[in-house]
Order: C-alpha cells, then structure tokens, then sequence
C-alpha cells in the first residue's frame, strides 16, 4: 500500500521580499528530504496576512515575522504552533554611498521605505523608531521589490529591512550602499520599551562591502502551522528540516540558522512548539 503524501500550503509574502526568497528553499529543500511531504509556496501580503490565514485554516503553513509571531503566540488560547524557527532579524536602514546619513537620527523628517504594509519587518522598524522618538516620512509599499528603485532615483533617504539574505539590501549593497543601525545606547532604549525584542547581530561580510558585523534589535521569525495540523505532519516537518539542515544552508545563506536545535532555543515555550515537531525533537535528543 502506498503511503499518504501531505500537501501542504505555505504563505509567504509579496515578491521581492526575503519571505518568499526563504519560503521556496524550505519547500524545494524538505519536499526533497522526505516523500510523503508536499509543500506548495503562496504570496500572500505577509506576516499580517499569514496570521489571520492560519487561523482560519486557510492555509497550512505560514512565515511569521518576528514581533508579529511574539504578539501572535502571546495570545490567550491561540491554537497556533511553531514547526521551526527561520532565522533571526537584526533591523537596520541602507543608504546610497554618497548619503549625508550616518545615524538614524540624521533621517528625521526624511521619507524613507519601511516595507510591505503586511510585513513584519515594517512593524520592527516602525518600533525602532517610535522608541527612539525619531518621526520620518514614512512609506509603504504594494511590493517589496519597489523599495531599491525609491532609494535609487532620490524618491526615499533610506530603506529598512532586516537580516541576511534581504534583497532589497542586496540590491543596494551590490551598488556600495551603506548600512545604519542603533548604537549601543540606542539599542538599550529600543530594548527597553520592548521586551519582546532581542539585541541581535548581523555578521560581518552578509552583504557586499559590508566588512564589520553590525548590532542591532530584531526577534525570530517562524515557520507556524494552522490550528488543527495533524501531529504526523508537523512530525514530518520536523524530521525533514534535520535532514535538510545541510542542503538548505548552503541553498540561502539566512537558512544557516533554520535548525531543529533553534526551534527550541528561539520558541517562547516549549508548550507552543507543535506536539507533533515535539515528538520528533524528543525522539532526535534535542528536547527533554
């Protein structure tokens, strides 16, 4: 008798994201790792759009940002549950090379790109901001893949983003651009206000000319399942991201940090880990 193969729906986000970038990598990777998976990738809006799917079991899957996965899980009684942690998301602003700005100070008052209106990147930076009382002209885009050319032909002053692997940071790095974050003390304010964040770092050489590592806030992004996923699917997620660790860290840069380890370290409580991904984690020594 044939065993059963699972299709599942991950949302992801809009194009030219690095949502959508990582969600065809953990599909491609763990489809191949384990036959009985099917994992079909959906743009969706985003994080802000992936919440209310899931709860709706509308689709299986779904790529939480950071501090929308903490208020998301935070809530009483939510029925959703992580199957893995993606990676973490040190936030920070890019600018051309011949910019005036050298702090996050110095965009007061200047439009800048914060991302997608779903995304949870565009939460973080709004966060960072607000909590260092800096007001910017804030713009919201349909796409993501919008944001370079915006800072490209002088329309913004600076472009957010998060983490390794972001595109629009790429784009812009490729051409020389630079990289601006909190400073030290400026990371104690942004922690301070919001307990939720981690300070978190992007390592040195993420991004072309990008020679010193850069400190900053952020929190982990996840990978969470519907209400009612069947354990024997969230055990094979489980199963299959151990054995694709390898193969998707060396496919996407930011998915070196997509362990099964880290759905442990990076989960708030065990109790919202899926029970499913939990019996695999036991099973593998990497959950008591």
């Amino acid at each position: 008798m044939n065993a059963i193969v699972f299709t599942l729906v991950l949302g992801t986000a809009t194009p030219g994201g690095g949502f959508p970038v990582y969600g065809a990598a953990y599909a491609e990777m763990l489809n191949a790792q384990e036959p009985r998976l099917r994992i079909e990738t959906r743009n969706t809006k985003g994080s802000t759009e992936n919440v209310p799917l899931l709860e709706a079991g509308k689709i299986d899957l779904g790529l939480v940002a950071g501090e929308l996965a903490s208020a998301a899980l935070a809530r009483p009684g939510t029925e959703l549950r992580i199957v893995a942690a993606m990676y973490s998301s040190p936030g920070m602003f890019v600018v051309l090379a011949d910019s005036p700005v050298r702090r996050i100070a110095d965009l007061v008052g200047k439009p800048v790109v914060l991302g997608t209106q779903g995304s949870g990147i565009t939460v973080l930076g709004r966060l960072v901001l607000n909590s260092l009382d800096i007001k910017v002209n804030e713009l919201t885009l349909e796409k993501a893949a919008d944001g370079p050319p915006m800072l490209q032909d002088g329309r913004a002053a600076a472009l957010w983003g998060a983490g390794v692997g972001w595109p629009a940071f790429s784009a812009i790095a490729k051409a020389g651009g630079r990289f601006v974050g909190p400073d030290a003390e400026e990371v104690k304010r942004i922690l301070a206000k919001n307990p939720s964040l981690q300070a978190v770092t992007l390592p040195a050489r993420s991004y072309p000319g990008q020679d010193a590592p850069i400190h900053s806030v952020g929190s982990w992004s996840f990978v969470l399942a519907r209400p009612g996923l069947a354990d024997e699917q969230a055990y094979l997620l489980a199963r299959a991201l151990h054995r694709a660790e390898s193969p998707l860290a060396a496919r996407l840069e930011q998915a070196k940090e997509s362990t099964t380890a880290n759905i442990v370290a990076a989960s708030p409580r065990v109790d919202l880990i899926h029970p499913g991904a939990q019996k695999y984690l036991r099973e593998a020594g990497l959950l008591r």
